[in-house]
C-alpha cells in the first residue's frame, strides 16, 4: 500500500525553465559571459544551481570564483523573479489534490535552493499539506544521492520503500528513486526525453498527471 508520493519540482511540478533561463542569463550577462538559448536549460537544469552555473559558463570561465559570482547575481535576481513565467503542467493540481484526499503523504524532493524550493511550493502548492519540502542545503547531498527521499519517508514517517512512490523528469531523478529502492515515476512532460528517463527501466512512465493516479489507486487497496 502506498503512503507517501514523493515529487520533484521543476520539469515535474512546475515548468520553470524560463525563469531559470531568464536568471542565468542575467548572472551571465552580468559576469561578462555569452547568454544561453532556452533550449540549452533542458539540459542544464536539475542538477543544484552550482552544476548549471558551472554548465552554463564557457569552459575558460569554470572557477569556482566564477561561479559565485554568478550565484551572487543568480540568487537575488531569481528570488525576484521566480514567478515571471513558471506555471504548474497540466493535470498536477488535480494529482495533489486527489493524493492527497485519499489520506497519503505528499513531499518534495528537489536539487534546487532550499529558498527557491519553499517560495514556489508556498506560491503554487500553498494549500497542500507536504510531510517535507526539502531543497538543496549546505550539508546535504544533492540528488541523485537518496538521502533526500530517505529524509523525506522519515519526515513522514514511513519506513518501508515499497510505500514509497517517487516521480522526476530526469535521468537524475531516476537514478534518486532506484538508489532508494522506491517505485520510481518518469513524468514525460518535463526538461528531459523520454528515451532518457527509458533508459532507466523506472517502475513506470506517465504522459499525464491523471496516469499517475490512475496507477497509485492499484496500490491503495
Amino acid at each position: 500500500m502506498i503512503k507517501l508520493v514523493v515529487f520533484d519540482l521543476d520539469g515535474t511540478l512546475l515548468d520553470t525553465r524560463r525563469d531559470i533561463a531568464e536568471a542565468c542569463n542575467y548572472a551571465l550577462k552580468s559576469c561578462g559571459c555569452p547568454e544561453r538559448s532556452l533550449g540549452e536549460y533542458n539540459m542544464l537544469v536539475g542538477r543544484g544551481i552550482t552544476n548549471l552555473f558551472r554548465g552554463a559558463l564557457p569552459e575558460e570561465c569554470r572557477s569556482e570564483e566564477m561561479v559565485e559570482k554568478m550565484r551572487s547575481f543568480f540568487v537575488p535576481y531569481y528570488n525576484e523573479h521566480s514567478c515571471d513565467f513558471t506555471v504548474p503542467y497540466e493535470g498536477v493540481e488535480d494529482l495533489l489534490h486527489n493524493i492527497a484526499e485519499k489520506g497519503v503523504a505528499l513531499a518534495i524532493a528537489s536539487n534546487k535552493y532550499q529558498q527557491g524550493t519553499q517560495g514556489l511550493v508556498d506560491r503554487y502548492f500553498g494549500r497542500f499539506s507536504f510531510a517535507a519540502v526539502l531543497g538543496e542545503r549546505p550539508g546535504h547531498p544533492i540528488k541523485p544521492d537518496p538521502s533526500i527521499v530517505l529524509e523525506a519517508m522519515e519526515a513522514a514517517g514511513v519506513t518501508s520503500p515499497d510505500e514509497v512512490i517517487y516521480c522526476g523528469d530526469s535521468d537524475v531523478d531516476m537514478k534518486t528513486g532506484i538508489s532508494a529502492g522506491v517505485k520510481t515515476v518518469g513524468v514525460t512532460w518535463g526538461f528531459r526525453t523520454r528515451e532518457e528517463l527509458e533508459a532507466y527501466s523506472p517502475w513506470m512512465l506517465a504522459d499525464t498527471a491523471t496516469q499517475i493516479y490512475e496507477a497509485l489507486s492499484q496500490h491503495l487497496k
